[in-house]
């Protein structure tokens, strides 16, 4: 008897007893797990936020909203960044700081002139305070997948408290399932076989996060 015979009896013994006609959704599960291992305190959500973004080797800087032009411009003038790609929607008051020449995506930027750019500068739909993840779902100040991951610079603004959320389950209950979500935990890296750390393989090199509260 093979490994695979002794496995498949395994699984036929397990299904023994349960009725030919049975379907998943006929069995209710218990989903009374911890959703959340972190505080619903807004500000240490906050905290919490900042601290796993920086262990992922991301650039955390804090600000009101009176201030987010001025922190905005600071952290591109600090990065260099000449060309910014800006999507639609992006509120035209985060970049009134800032001087440098604005790439839009309409008509589509091709893959040379988004790997061209200097840096990209969006908004998200929300943050996850316990794992340091910022999501993006192609919403307005957000663009295409590819804005976002082309450009050798990403800067993210977060808004809290409305954007922030404890934990993995606190996101996926307020995505939407069918939109384009991409999950960001840090800057893009990735390891060898030697465990050597490269980053910016398959997203941007560098990751700046705003985040901005009342």
């Amino acid at each position: 008897m093979s490994s695979r015979d002794v496995v498949l009896g395994r699984i036929r013994a397990a299904l023994s007893d349960i009725p030919g006609q049975e379907r998943p959704e006929d069995v209710p599960v218990a989903r009374d797990y911890l959703a959340t291992h972190a505080t619903d305190d807004p500000v240490e959500l906050l905290d919490v936020l900042q601290d796993r973004l920086t262990e992922y080797r991301a650039t955390v800087h804090r600000c009101g909203t009176a201030a987010l032009p001025e922190t905005v411009a600071a952290v591109l003038a600090r990065r260099g960044a000449r060309t910014v790609i800006v999507p639609e929607g992006l509120p035209e008051e985060w970049l009134t700081g800032a001087a440098f020449t604005r790439l839009t995506d309409t008509p589509p930027l091709s893959p040379r002139a988004c790997d061209e750019a200097d840096s990209v500068v969006t908004g998200c739909a929300l943050a996850i305070a316990e794992t340091g993840t910022i999501v993006l779902d192609g919403g307005p100040g957000q663009g295409r997948r590819a804005l976002s991951l082309i450009p050798d610079h990403h800067l993210c603004v977060v808004r809290a408290p409305e954007q922030v959320v404890a934990s993995v389950p606190a996101a996926v209950a307020r995505l939407h399932p069918t939109r384009p979500l991409t999950w960001i935990s840090g800057p893009s890296a990735t390891s060898d076989i030697e465990l050597e750390r490269v980053e910016g393989v398959h997203g941007p090199r560098t990751l700046d996060v705003v985040l901005v509260h009342a």
